[in-house]
């Protein structure tokens, strides 16, 4: 007898089905379990392994349902709303409702979204969510799988039984559901799929919104609504905050080595430990935004974050996921905006991952010369595949609706869009026009700002591409990526290269310092120093500065000035801020015993006094991204000093940095200046203050009408050596 007639009269249920329910091979058991009308009677069959006895339960009236064969029993009972009973041989029982007496979840609607790959939102039905469902409490399962034979919900709450809780396909999409009652929030679960292939293995949720701390890999069912935000002023300001025109200035957090609790245990701080000191430091440092390493869950350690397993759940390293939106909240609530690490371009092979996750290469593509990272052994992502472009434009959107992020930084985004990237040839696959653009991530990404920024105009997103492909930062609709920002790699490579040299040698590298401009508004830069210039033998920023434990301090006081000063965002990684003696290692918290070192003070005063300044001097910031923002001064290679103005709009007094990197004091120098009146010392990295030997211009002076640098008028000045001195039109009382 076939199973569709034993759907149809579970009282002679095939011998065939019985077998399939009893071994976990059936691949559609609501044919078959739960309630099925035959003739004039309702017939309940469920399977129940290790139980003596099983009842069905309407009202007060208990019928025992026989046993079939195996684990499998059957009977009729009257009535639709029943409850199942099982005794076990230890004189136990446990009684709960059946699953399959449930009908869908899943509407049509959101079945034929997911099918055609445009679902925007698509942990609202698939993932675990908690729910009321046909007025009984569980939690709905949902996972696409479309290649599987069979997939079953498996967790604390049944043995971890594939057999017990197989899944319903829904409709033609691949997705695979199941309610569950009386499971609830914190429940541990995995879905094990039967693949293609026939192999048997253990997933977490690719949507699931907790995991276990690893090395366990089991997803958690986490509630993850009503939280209640309290940032509506924030959330309705801050797109100003995010503008080209805004002072934007980047503190870089890798949250397990920020700061660590010694006294239990060397553990990481949680998210509300750092919802209070993280945001209390970064807002006392003057930075604008906080930009976190990944918090996707991740198995290792030493990714940073960068190899995700669970792209819609915060890592439980640091709390629940409640606890993460206490971090955010808290920093809106300081005025400080918080930016996402993002790694859509490639994720680990993980056995509990995405790789091959109904048997197939599903998430990722099959042939390893388009789908596998030779630099990281990991997977790429199928661009292609309509379900998987969702599946991580769903996920972008997710952390702007559900954790109020401001932003997201898109790591590596070159190696997505270069099919060769890395490769030798022969080791990649053209694009259809022979080329080595990577069509189908460009596209994917395109339509990942389409929606980020359609769905809030008022959040960022950044690229990390170290590349030359242009329009970058540019609309979509122009041609561009769509990106509100780019990292200028270029400037960080150009100028650390200069900064490393010994002054003498500097003379015959200017270039490098000035040339950096020419491109500077191709696209809306963001000036980055990450964590990629602290690690991997790299060592610190002031390990990087040539010269005396002085000269050291003062090259890299006078590098950062340079830097804010410059057209373009800022970045900067934590522990640069007080010049960490050694280069970053994630295991451990930053040296900050060495922030109480004078010279290391100086140089966070310094960093402060830089946000400060940046922050309240439009001049600075308001032309970031606009050409007509920036213009040279005085440049020098021989002695190898530089200076320029910066403007603002009309009615901004304008900024004159003057930088000087040689370890030679310069007295009687001129530099011409575009207004007359009176320029204050706004800033000069030599003073005490800041660990230097407090020469400088006594607060400032008056222009004096002398041509110099193509204008009218000019001041004499002195420069410290290895130093930038600020100057700042100010009008006179």
């Amino acid at each position: 007898m076939s199973e569709k007639c034993a759907a149809r009269s579970p009282k002679t249920v095939s011998s065939d089905a019985l077998a399939a329910l009893n071994n976990g091979s059936h691949s559609t058991p609501f044919e078959v379990l739960g309630p099925h009308k035959v003739g004039n009677k309702r017939w309940i069959t469920t399977f129940q392994p290790d139980a003596v006895e099983v009842f069905a339960t309407v009202g007060n009236k208990k019928t025992i349902l026989p046993r079939l064969e195996g684990d499998v029993f059957s009977g009729p009972v009257p009535g639709k709303a029943y409850s199942l009973t099982m005794r076990y041989a230890d004189g136990s029982e446990h009684t709960t409702h059946d699953p399959f007496a449930f009908d869908p979840v899943l509407s049509d609607f959101d079945q034929y979204l997911v099918g055609e790959g445009t679902h925007k939102e698509l942990w609202r039905v698939l993932g675990a969510h908690v729910t009321t469902h046909q007025k009984v409490a569980g939690v709905h399962f949902a996972v696409w799988a479309p290649n599987a034979r069979r997939v079953s919900v498996v967790g604390d709450f049944n043995q971890w039984d594939g057999r017990r809780h197989p899944m319903r396909p829904a409709g033609q999409t691949g997705v695979w559901e199941i309610f569950l009652p009386q499971v609830g929030d914190g429940a541990l679960y995995k879905y094990e799929v039967v693949g293609a292939d026939g192999s048997v293995v253990l997933k977490a949720d690719p949507v699931g919104f907790g995991s276990q701390h690893p090395p366990e890999k089991a997803s958690i069912v986490r509630d993850i609504g009503g939280y209640g935000w309290k940032d509506d002023a924030w959330m309705k300001a801050r797109a100003a905050r995010a503008d080209r025109s805004a002072p934007i200035s980047i503190y870089e957090v890798h949250l397990g080595s920020w700061r660590r609790r010694y006294d239990d245990g060397g553990r990481p701080l949680s998210y509300k430990e750092l919802a209070r000191d993280l945001v209390a430091y970064t807002k006392f440092m003057g930075f604008t935004h906080i930009e976190l390493l990944p918090v996707s869950e991740f198995p290792f350690d030493g990714s940073w974050g960068y190899q995700p397993v669970g792209m819609f759940a915060p890592t439980i390293r640091f709390g629940p996921p409640h606890e993460f939106r206490d971090l955010i909240e808290a920093a809106h609530a300081a005025e400080i905006g918080v930016l996402l690490d993002w790694v859509p371009g490639h994720f680990p092979a993980d056995e509990h991952g995405l790789a091959k996750f109904d048997g197939t290469a599903l998430y990722e593509h099959a042939d390893p010369r388009e789908g596998f990272h030779q630099d990281w052994n990991t997977l790429i992502p199928n661009y292609g595949r309509r379900e998987v472009k969702n599946y991580f434009v769903s996920n972008a959107l997710y952390w702007m609706e559900e954790y109020h992020l401001d932003g997201l930084r898109v790591d590596a985004v070159a190696s997505m869009l270069y099919r060769d990237y890395s490769r030798n040839d022969g080791e990649w696959v053209p694009n259809k026009d022979g080329g080595r653009e990577n069509y189908e991530a460009i596209e994917f990404l395109q339509e990942m700002n389409i929606a980020v920024y359609g769905a809030d105009p008022s959040v960022m997103t950044v690229a990390e591409e170290s590349t030359s492909f242009p329009a970058v930062s540019q609309p979509v609709h122009s041609g561009g990526l769509g990106f509100g920002y780019k990292w200028n790699m270029g400037w960080m490579n150009d100028t650390l290269r200069y900064m490393e040299k010994d002054p003498i040698y500097r003379q015959h590298d200017h270039h490098l310092m000035t040339f950096p401009i020419d491109w500077a508004f191709t696209e809306n830069f963001i000036l980055p120093i990450s964590h990629d210039e602290v690690v991997h033998g790299k060592g610190s920023m002031i390990e990087k500065m040539p010269g005396t434990e002085w000269e050291k301090f003062a090259n890299l006081r006078a590098y950062y000035a340079f830097m804010w000063t410059q057209p373009g965002k800022k970045l900067l990684f934590m522990g640069c801020e007080f010049a960490q003696p050694e280069e970053w290692d994630h295991n451990s918290e930053l040296n900050w015993g060495a922030a109480e070192q004078p010279a290391n003070k100086g140089m966070q005063q310094l960093v402060r006094d830089l946000n400060t300044l940046y922050r309240e001097t439009p001049a600075l910031h308001v032309k970031d991204c606009v050409a007509d923002g920036f213009a040279w001064l005085s440049n020098d290679p021989a002695q190898s000093t530089t200076g320029f103005v910066r403007y603002g709009n009309a009615g901004d007094a304008p900024v004159v940095a003057i930088c000087n990197f040689t370890p030679v004091e310069r007295n009687g120098f001129r530099i011409g200046v575009p207004d007359q009146g009176f320029w204050e010392e706004a800033l000069n990295t030599d003073a005490a203050i800041y660990g230097g030997g407090n020469r400088g211009n006594l607060g400032g002076g008056h222009a004096e009408d002398v041509a110099a640098d193509g204008h009218a008028q000019s001041m004499v000045l002195t420069l410290p050596p290895l130093s930038v001195v600020v100057l700042r039109r100010r009008d006179e009382k």
